[in-house]
Protein backbone atom coordinates (compact mmCIF):
# COMPACT_ATOMS: atom_id res chain seq x y z
CA UNK A 1 0.00 0.00 0.00
CA UNK A 2 1.39 3.33 -0.88
CA UNK A 3 0.33 7.05 -0.10
CA UNK A 4 -0.33 9.20 -2.56
CA UNK A 5 1.67 12.43 -3.12
CA UNK A 6 0.59 14.10 -6.16
CA UNK A 7 -1.32 17.84 -5.22
CA UNK A 8 -4.24 16.19 -6.82
CA UNK A 9 -5.71 13.56 -5.15
CA UNK A 10 -7.51 11.05 -6.67
CA UNK A 11 -10.23 8.81 -5.41
CA UNK A 12 -11.75 5.48 -6.96
CA UNK A 13 -10.65 2.71 -9.04
CA UNK A 14 -8.27 3.11 -12.08
CA UNK A 15 -7.36 0.35 -13.55
CA UNK A 16 -5.69 -2.28 -11.22
CA UNK A 17 -5.14 0.78 -8.62
CA UNK A 18 -7.94 1.53 -6.39
CA UNK A 19 -7.72 5.14 -4.45
CA UNK A 20 -8.87 6.04 -1.68
CA UNK A 21 -8.76 8.20 1.87
CA UNK A 22 -7.79 7.26 5.02
CA UNK A 23 -7.24 8.86 8.63
CA UNK A 24 -3.54 8.67 7.22
CA UNK A 25 -4.26 10.59 4.36
CA UNK A 26 -4.51 9.73 0.10
CA UNK A 27 -3.45 5.80 -0.14
CA UNK A 28 -3.11 4.16 -3.23
CA UNK A 29 -3.13 0.28 -2.94
CA UNK A 30 -3.63 -2.70 -5.56
CA UNK A 31 -6.56 -4.52 -6.96
CA UNK A 32 -6.60 -8.03 -5.92
CA UNK A 33 -6.48 -10.70 -8.49
CA UNK A 34 -8.57 -12.84 -6.42
CA UNK A 35 -12.49 -13.24 -6.49
CA UNK A 36 -14.74 -12.48 -3.94
CA UNK A 37 -16.24 -16.48 -5.25
CA UNK A 38 -13.26 -18.08 -5.02
CA UNK A 39 -12.05 -16.65 -1.20
CA UNK A 40 -15.64 -18.57 0.02
CA UNK A 41 -15.44 -21.68 -1.86
CA UNK A 42 -11.70 -22.55 -2.64
CA UNK A 43 -10.65 -25.08 -0.36
CA UNK A 44 -7.28 -23.34 -0.40
CA UNK A 45 -8.36 -20.65 0.87
CA UNK A 46 -9.83 -22.05 4.27
CA UNK A 47 -7.78 -20.29 6.98
CA UNK A 48 -8.49 -17.24 5.18
CA UNK A 49 -11.70 -17.90 5.71
CA UNK A 50 -11.23 -18.90 9.22
CA UNK A 51 -9.39 -15.27 9.74
CA UNK A 52 -12.23 -13.54 8.40
CA UNK A 53 -14.92 -15.11 10.70
CA UNK A 54 -12.70 -14.41 13.79
CA UNK A 55 -12.33 -10.75 12.57
CA UNK A 56 -15.45 -10.03 12.28
CA UNK A 57 -16.69 -11.51 15.73
CA UNK A 58 -13.77 -9.09 16.87
CA UNK A 59 -15.04 -6.46 15.01
CA UNK A 60 -18.58 -6.87 16.37
CA UNK A 61 -17.77 -7.36 19.07
CA UNK A 62 -15.93 -4.17 19.77
CA UNK A 63 -19.12 -2.40 18.29
CA UNK A 64 -21.34 -3.76 20.84
CA UNK A 65 -18.37 -2.70 24.16
CA UNK A 66 -18.67 0.98 22.74
CA UNK A 67 -22.57 0.98 22.22
CA UNK A 68 -23.44 2.02 25.72
CA UNK A 69 -21.03 4.62 25.98
CA UNK A 70 -21.52 6.24 23.16
CA UNK A 71 -22.31 9.47 24.83
CA UNK A 72 -18.50 9.50 26.61
CA UNK A 73 -16.87 8.34 23.59
CA UNK A 74 -18.43 11.59 21.49
CA UNK A 75 -16.39 13.88 23.78
CA UNK A 76 -13.10 11.47 24.04
CA UNK A 77 -12.26 9.09 21.60
CA UNK A 78 -9.50 9.11 18.97
CA UNK A 79 -9.39 8.71 15.13
CA UNK A 80 -8.10 5.02 15.51
CA UNK A 81 -9.86 3.91 18.71
CA UNK A 82 -12.58 1.66 16.41
CA UNK A 83 -9.27 -0.10 14.96
CA UNK A 84 -7.03 -0.32 18.61
CA UNK A 85 -10.18 -1.54 20.38
CA UNK A 86 -11.09 -4.40 17.66
CA UNK A 87 -7.46 -5.38 17.58
CA UNK A 88 -7.71 -5.84 21.77
CA UNK A 89 -10.91 -8.11 21.13
CA UNK A 90 -8.86 -10.19 18.85
CA UNK A 91 -6.74 -10.72 21.73
CA UNK A 92 -9.61 -11.77 23.80
CA UNK A 93 -11.00 -13.96 21.31
CA UNK A 94 -7.64 -15.79 20.60
CA UNK A 95 -7.93 -16.70 24.77
CA UNK A 96 -11.36 -18.50 23.90
CA UNK A 97 -10.78 -22.32 24.71
CA UNK A 98 -14.05 -23.63 23.24
CA UNK A 99 -14.76 -22.75 19.81
CA UNK A 100 -12.24 -24.41 17.11
CA UNK A 101 -10.03 -21.73 14.66
CA UNK A 102 -12.90 -19.78 12.87
CA UNK A 103 -15.52 -20.14 15.48
CA UNK A 104 -13.70 -18.37 18.53
CA UNK A 105 -15.74 -15.43 19.87
CA UNK A 106 -14.93 -12.17 22.23
CA UNK A 107 -17.30 -13.41 24.33
CA UNK A 108 -15.75 -16.89 25.46
CA UNK A 109 -12.04 -15.11 25.79
CA UNK A 110 -10.71 -13.97 28.92
CA UNK A 111 -13.05 -10.28 28.71
CA UNK A 112 -10.79 -8.96 31.33
CA UNK A 113 -8.10 -8.25 28.69
CA UNK A 114 -10.09 -5.32 27.98
CA UNK A 115 -9.47 -3.27 31.84
CA UNK A 116 -7.43 -0.66 31.50
CA UNK A 117 -7.97 0.14 27.32
CA UNK A 118 -8.17 3.66 26.80
CA UNK A 119 -10.77 4.95 24.65
CA UNK A 120 -8.31 8.13 23.71
CA UNK A 121 -4.89 8.04 22.80
CA UNK A 122 -4.49 11.61 23.13
CA UNK A 123 -5.86 11.17 27.14
CA UNK A 124 -4.34 8.35 29.11
CA UNK A 125 -6.26 7.60 32.17
CA UNK A 126 -3.26 6.66 34.33
CA UNK A 127 -1.07 9.82 32.66
CA UNK A 128 -4.04 12.11 33.42
CA UNK A 129 -5.76 11.17 36.48
CA UNK A 130 -2.93 11.03 38.69
CA UNK A 131 -4.93 10.75 42.46
CA UNK A 132 -6.09 7.46 43.85
CA UNK A 133 -9.14 5.95 43.29
CA UNK A 134 -11.16 2.54 43.96
CA UNK A 135 -13.68 0.95 42.43
CA UNK A 136 -15.90 -2.04 42.97
CA UNK A 137 -18.99 -4.09 41.57
CA UNK A 138 -21.19 -5.62 43.94
CA UNK A 139 -23.14 -8.34 41.68
CA UNK A 140 -25.78 -8.99 44.20
CA UNK A 141 -26.79 -5.50 44.23
CA UNK A 142 -25.68 -4.70 40.63
CA UNK A 143 -24.05 -1.47 42.18
CA UNK A 144 -20.82 0.31 41.12
CA UNK A 145 -19.26 2.37 43.49
CA UNK A 146 -16.35 4.41 42.94
CA UNK A 147 -14.13 6.31 45.79
CA UNK A 148 -11.68 9.31 45.74
CA UNK A 149 -10.17 10.43 48.64
CA UNK A 150 -9.54 14.33 49.32
CA UNK A 151 -6.85 15.64 46.77
CA UNK A 152 -5.78 18.53 45.45
CA UNK A 153 -7.00 19.34 41.28
CA UNK A 154 -3.54 20.50 40.07
CA UNK A 155 -1.53 17.84 41.74
CA UNK A 156 -4.21 14.80 41.14
CA UNK A 157 -5.05 15.85 37.38
CA UNK A 158 -2.96 16.45 34.42
CA UNK A 159 -5.03 19.26 32.77
CA UNK A 160 -4.59 20.24 28.92
CA UNK A 161 -3.52 23.91 28.44
CA UNK A 162 -6.37 26.24 28.74
CA UNK A 163 -8.39 24.07 31.51
CA UNK A 164 -10.38 25.89 34.11
CA UNK A 165 -12.48 23.20 35.35
CA UNK A 166 -13.19 19.45 35.51
CA UNK A 167 -15.78 16.92 35.70
CA UNK A 168 -15.73 12.67 36.02
CA UNK A 169 -18.28 11.06 34.43
CA UNK A 170 -18.79 6.96 35.68
CA UNK A 171 -21.01 4.78 33.40
CA UNK A 172 -21.29 0.88 33.60
CA UNK A 173 -23.16 -1.63 31.57
CA UNK A 174 -24.07 -5.74 31.63
CA UNK A 175 -23.52 -6.61 27.93
CA UNK A 176 -25.23 -9.38 26.26
CA UNK A 177 -22.92 -10.42 23.29
CA UNK A 178 -25.38 -13.01 22.43
CA UNK A 179 -27.81 -10.70 21.53
CA UNK A 180 -25.57 -7.30 21.01
CA UNK A 181 -27.98 -6.02 23.94
CA UNK A 182 -26.92 -3.96 27.01
CA UNK A 183 -28.09 -2.65 30.27
CA UNK A 184 -26.13 1.17 30.93
CA UNK A 185 -26.42 3.48 33.19
CA UNK A 186 -24.25 6.64 34.15
CA UNK A 187 -23.70 9.26 36.59
CA UNK A 188 -21.56 12.41 36.97
CA UNK A 189 -19.76 14.41 39.36
CA UNK A 190 -20.18 18.23 40.41
CA UNK A 191 -18.24 20.67 37.72
CA UNK A 192 -15.08 21.89 39.63
CA UNK A 193 -12.21 24.22 39.75
CA UNK A 194 -9.04 22.63 38.37
CA UNK A 195 -6.82 24.26 41.13
CA UNK A 196 -4.51 24.43 44.02
CA UNK A 197 -7.46 24.18 46.82
CA UNK A 198 -8.04 20.54 48.53
CA UNK A 199 -11.41 18.83 47.29
CA UNK A 200 -13.62 16.46 49.89
CA UNK A 201 -13.79 12.64 49.11
CA UNK A 202 -15.68 11.83 46.30
CA UNK A 203 -18.37 8.92 45.82
CA UNK A 204 -20.01 8.01 42.49
CA UNK A 205 -22.53 5.26 42.40
CA UNK A 206 -24.07 3.73 39.30
CA UNK A 207 -26.90 0.87 39.94
CA UNK A 208 -27.48 -1.96 37.21
CA UNK A 209 -30.04 -4.32 38.31
CA UNK A 210 -29.53 -7.01 40.70
CA UNK A 211 -27.88 -10.41 40.05
CA UNK A 212 -26.70 -9.55 36.42
CA UNK A 213 -25.50 -13.17 34.52
CA UNK A 214 -23.61 -10.57 32.32
CA UNK A 215 -20.17 -9.62 32.16
CA UNK A 216 -19.92 -5.53 33.50
CA UNK A 217 -18.04 -3.17 31.92
CA UNK A 218 -17.26 0.06 34.00
CA UNK A 219 -15.82 3.30 31.95
CA UNK A 220 -14.34 6.22 34.03
CA UNK A 221 -14.24 9.66 32.02
CA UNK A 222 -11.98 12.46 33.20
CA UNK A 223 -13.94 15.81 31.16
CA UNK A 224 -12.03 18.87 31.02
CA UNK A 225 -13.23 22.77 30.10
CA UNK A 226 -13.11 26.36 30.26
CA UNK A 227 -15.41 28.18 32.16
CA UNK A 228 -15.98 31.72 31.25
CA UNK A 229 -18.64 34.11 33.25
CA UNK A 230 -20.31 30.96 34.15
CA UNK A 231 -20.83 29.45 31.29
CA UNK A 232 -18.57 25.98 30.17
CA UNK A 233 -16.82 25.24 26.90
CA UNK A 234 -15.44 22.07 26.04
CA UNK A 235 -11.51 22.38 25.35
CA UNK A 236 -10.75 21.25 21.54
CA UNK A 237 -14.44 19.55 21.22
CA UNK A 238 -12.38 17.32 24.39
CA UNK A 239 -9.31 15.84 22.08
CA UNK A 240 -7.57 15.66 25.51
CA UNK A 241 -10.31 14.21 27.48
CA UNK A 242 -9.38 10.54 29.48
CA UNK A 243 -11.75 7.94 28.92
CA UNK A 244 -10.90 4.75 29.95
CA UNK A 245 -12.63 1.03 31.02
CA UNK A 246 -11.62 1.11 34.28
CA UNK A 247 -13.15 -2.54 35.54
CA UNK A 248 -14.61 -5.40 34.29
CA UNK A 249 -16.48 -7.97 36.13
CA UNK A 250 -17.07 -11.23 34.69
CA UNK A 251 -20.08 -13.29 35.91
Amino acid sequence: MAKQKSTVQVQGTIGNLTFFKSVDGFMVKAKSEISREKIFSDPKFERTRENMAEFANAGSSAKIIRLPFTALLQSAADPRMISRLTSVCLKVLKTDTVGSRGTRTVAKGDLSLLNGFDFNNKGIMSTTLLAPFTVTFTRTTGNVQFDMPSFVPKLGMAAPRGATHYQLQLAAAAIDFSTATNMSVQVASAISPWDNNPVTALSLTASLPANSTFPVFVVLQVQFMAQVNGSNYALQNGAYNACSIIHVDLP
